[in-house]
């Protein structure tokens, strides 16, 4: 009896071990149907559109190295400060609109001051972190010629610019 019950349980295991490959026979037929299966579709995408970044010049202790003088050039103070959460690369800073003197210089009403901007692209590249700001100066950028008036010594100027950036 002893033979017979080992037999059986032998009999037993051959068709456990068949129906186990035959199991992971169809699995891997699922599977390889599930990775190699196709289909269509559509799908669609949208561009983010880049926040303004903003220029101020001369804001609360940021300081020039050269004061303007008749004749004569100086550097111009920038803050560049990007709201966006990318960097951005300035490309240009160019002139937007005559210079004009602080409100306690209310008698130069010729300052004979202009913005002389850079060449595109910018040199040294300069760019501007995500959601911080950067100082840049730009030697000699600002200039005064000789028909200023004695009334705008003194004074500070504002250069309206217009920076041109790029992601």
């Amino acid at each position: 009896m002893t033979a017979i019950a080992t037999r059986a349980h032998h009999g037993r295991g051959l068709k456990a071990a068949a129906l186990a490959g035959l199991l992971v026979t169809a699995g891997a037929g699922t599977a390889y149907a599930y990775w190699t299966a196709g289909g269509t579709g559509s799908g669609s995408a949208a561009a983010g559109t880049m926040q303004t970044v903003t220029v101020d010049a001369l804001v609360a202790g940021d300081n020039p190295r050269t004061a303007l003088i008749p004749g004569g050039s100086a550097d111009v103070v920038l803050r560049l400060t990007n709201p966006n959460p990318y960097a951005v690369q300035v490309y240009s800073i160019t002139a937007n609109g005559p210079a004009t003197a602080d409100a306690a210089h209310p008698g130069c009403t010729t300052t004979g001051v202009s913005f002389t901007g850079t060449t595109a692209p910018l040199s040294p590249a300069t760019s501007v972190a995500a959601n911080s700001s950067t100082l840049l100066t730009l030697p000699g950028s600002a200039v005064m010629d000789t028909t200023s008036l004695a009334a705008c010594q003194g004074a500070t100027f504002s250069l309206p610019v217009t920076a041109e950036v790029r992601k």
